[in-house]
């Protein structure tokens, strides 16, 4: 038996791709290819499916129709250098093997993340999570030095216990959030496809966005017809809820959006008259919004 490989994904392990101001993502190994997720399915659906539909054509059905196990039988091994900040939002993903980066054996190196000064925005007004609009000059630069003395303070200060014998392990409480940490990340084709429909959404972070990035460029180089059926089908799909469905019907018939959205049960004003800012008919009205403009992912 042997080995599936790719050239363009041989080409790539051991790469690293830069992100952020000390950040990588580099691909360690591969398993797998377009060609094995076919097989596995074919495993399945028995003899006389390549006459029935083409490779391709087998693999947009999977994706379309959400018959995900094919796709585990593919995974990828990364190696990832990240900031503490972002590797707490990455973990939050559980299916994934994750060795990482032991600061109780190993000494952190001298490297913090600072943002460029137009990523330091206004909190969003909307999603409490996230950034909003630009700040004024002054307060982001004030922000950036602020940043740079705490991460160099607190730096220094490391340096002083583990110089004074205080034990790595204890001695790594001293620094923020903004230093570099990294990891081995494996994971399988359709958990890592879960991971960038998420974290490819225009509301995740954007640093955690621009790793996303290169591990969709990587993977894509592994598995290019399988990216491509999940481009189309996952990232560029538009999912509908039963009551918004009711509500496109009631457009298709010649209702405003409005009427629509009220016939459907798809709120659009709060108790005392006001318009809502957020809830499942804003978030409509914004899909019929990115229909209008050719733009269906999200």
């Amino acid at each position: 038996m042997v080995r599936p490989s790719v050239p363009e994904a041989d080409a790539e392990i051991g790469v690293q791709h830069p992100v952020l101001s000390h950040g990588f993502v580099a691909l360690v190994d591969y398993m797998g290819n377009d060609a094995a997720i076919v097989q596995a399915a074919r495993v399945s659906y028995g003899r006389g499916t390549r006459s029935v539909r083409d490779d391709r054509g087998l693999i947009r059905y999977l994706i379309r129709h959400r018959h995900t196990t094919p796709f585990e039988m593919v995974e990828m091994k990364f190696l990832v250098r990240l900031p503490i900040y972002v590797a707490r939002q990455w973990i939050r993903h559980r299916t994934a093997s994750v060795n990482e980066y032991s600061a109780r054996y190993s000494i952190v190196p001298d490297e913090y993340d600072l943002p460029p000064p137009e990523e330091v925005r206004r909190q969003a007004t909307r999603n409490r999570q996230g950034r909003g609009e630009a700040l004024a000059a002054e307060p982001v630069e004030r922000f950036r030095d602020d940043l740079r003395r705490v991460s160099e303070e607190a730096y220094a200060a490391y340096a002083r216990a583990l110089e004074a014998g205080v034990a790595r392990e204890t001695a790594r409480l001293l620094l923020p959030v903004a230093y570099y940490t990294q990891w081995y990340w494996k994971t399988n084709l359709w958990n890592l496809f879960h991971f960038l429909s998420l974290r490819l959404d225009p509301h995740a972070q954007e640093e955690i966005r621009l790793y996303a990035r290169e591990l969709a460029g990587i993977g894509r180089k592994v598995c290019p017809t399988a990216f491509e059926a999940f481009e189309e089908f996952e990232l560029g799909a538009m999912h509908l809820g039963r009551k918004e469905q009711l509500a496109l019907r009631r457009l298709l018939a010649g209702a405003t959006p409005e009427e629509a959205c009220h016939e459907a049960g798809l709120p659009l004003l709060r108790e005392d008259g006001r318009p809502m800012t957020s809830g499942e008919g804003v978030e409509f009205l914004e899909k019929l919004g990115r229909l209008r403009s050719g733009d269906a992912a999200p």
